[in-house]
């Protein structure tokens, strides 16, 4: 299974939410295409919650990367959401922890936007 994606709007935020499996093919370029769409249409506020992905591998990792410099070349902010622990170890692993803003809580997570 690769990774499915489902976008809500809450206020001026937009959430998406990965399940699945982001990895080298389908699953990093859904993402790919998801991020570009909603830049596209003017997002400039966007978390990414990771919760529900099962794997993630390097290709997925450069896709994080990539979608939070393409969003911040938009004027816009992207934040990550709920991190698994493996994707938790990976971000520590490939020092991108301090690249990324994290939040465990949605709601913390949106009052940051602002």
């Amino acid at each position: 299974m690769s990774v499915t994606l489902k976008t809500r709007q809450i206020g001026d935020v937009t959430v998406v939410d990965a399940a699945g499996r982001i990895t080298l093919g389908e699953g990093s370029s859904a993402l790919r295409d998801t991020i570009r769409d909603l830049t596209a249409k003017g997002a400039k506020k966007i978390l990414l919650n990771l919760g529900e992905i099962s794997y993630i591998d390097s290709s997925g990792i450069g896709e994080l990367v990539s979608s939070f410099t393409s969003v911040a070349n938009a004027g816009g902010s992207l934040k990550l959401l709920n991190l698994t622990k493996r994707v938790q170890d990976l971000l520590q692993i490939t020092k991108l922890y301090t690249v990324f803003e994290v939040f465990d809580d949605e709601a913390a997570a949106l009052r940051s936007f602002s």
